[in-house]
């Protein structure tokens, strides 16, 4: 009987052959999902580990994140620490925490690159139209220039990475238009330190995706069509890049208030004090940092298309336009949005 040695690369074909044989026989990793409510609305998360996973223990950390982030972020709890900045009124530095500070400082960037039209001090502009309650008042010409001398981010001085001091002891604060969309990145940066590289987060339609699915295929998701009656899909969007990527989507179809026969949109234009009249009824921004996608959406749903493409080009944001004209909703893109090759959108 004759032996035969096996040579080291002939261990490899073997090694490589029981590899083979071993993942054919082990169906793929499922994806793991979990949802609730938060934020006044639900969140869904999906996600997958190579590792086993307590998916109760992982919402658990979750819902414990989404409950300190309202602590600090929420305008709808007077106990929450912007909340309780807004109601001292005093020009002396105020601590608010470095969230805050941070947040302030990003949405600042924002704001000037639309000439205003966005801004965090737009809430007594809110509460004067009554956006927060169940009747609209639209205010006469002297009140609202009255409470236009309370709105203004040059009446708001970061005076260090922990401190905010209202120039103007009346100012507040609405990060509405911000909080979500860093909320989906709180929620994305726990999922990673689980040690994810593969999921999706999704806080009232705002959005953010990493990887791919266990099958290798990409996230898919929906853009709904900008009508206020009814719920159907506009696109479908296939992410086919492995980074992070936030959608972020502002309209003006579903927050709204009909008085005798005129539409007003939740929409304010902070340097006016009214809500925006243009056409664009949406506005998607593609981002790899949620929190920027979330204002950049509203700051560019405020400008409306002509004036927000260009602010849009200049600061290199990738966002697509829909505009309402008749019965007809007509797309229109910045230029960065050619850059999203990984993107499929149809």
């Amino acid at each position: 009987m004759k032996y035969y040695s096996c040579t080291p690369f002939c261990k490899l074909l073997l090694v490589l052959a029981a590899a083979l044989m071993l993942s054919a026989c082990t169906p793929p990793k499922d994806v793991q999902k979990f949802s609730g409510s938060a934020q006044g609305t639900t969140y869904h998360v999906s996600f997958w580990l190579e590792k086993e996973t307590d998916t109760q223990a992982v919402k658990k950390a979750v819902d414990a994140e989404f409950a300190r982030i309202d602590q600090q972020l929420s305008n709808y709890r007077k106990d929450s620490a912007i909340e309780q900045f807004n109601a001292n009124i005093s020009s002396e530095p105020q601590a608010v925490g470095e969230e805050i500070v941070t947040l302030v400082e990003q949405a600042r960037v924002v704001s000037q690159a639309s000439g205003g039209c966005y801004d965090l001090t737009i809430k007594p502009l809110f509460d004067l139209w009554g956006f927060d309650g169940d009747k609209l008042s639209p205010p006469d010409n002297a009140a609202l220039q009255a409470v236009l001398k309370e709105v203004g981010f040059t009446q708001l001085e970061v005076v260090d990475a922990g401190h905010l001091r209202k120039i103007n002891p009346e100012l507040k604060v609405d990060l509405s238009s911000i909080a979500q969309g860093y909320s989906v990145k709180r929620i994305a940066a726990l999922l990673e330190q689980l040690g994810s590289k593969d999921y999706l987060v999704e806080i009232g339609g705002e959005l953010q995706t990493r990887g791919k699915k266990p099958d290798g295929s990409a996230w898919r998701v929906a853009l709904e069509k900008p009508l206020s009656g009814e719920r159907t899909m506009q696109k479908i969007i296939t992410i086919n890049r492995t980074e992070p990527l936030a959608i972020m989507t502002s309209g003006t179809y579903r927050h709204f208030f009909d008085v005798n026969g005129k539409r007003y949109s939740h929409i304010l234009d902070a340097k006016t004090g009214i809500p925006v009249t243009h056409e664009t009824v949406s506005v998607t921004v593609f981002h790899a940092d949620p929190t920027q996608a979330d204002a950049w959406s509203t700051a560019l749903l405020c400008l409306g298309r002509t004036a927000g493409i260009e602010a849009a080009n200049k600061a290199g944001i990738a966002a697509l336009f829909i505009e309402q004209q008749g019965d007809a909703f007509n797309e229109h893109k910045s230029l960065p949005m050619g850059t999203l090759g990984e993107v499929v959108i149809k």
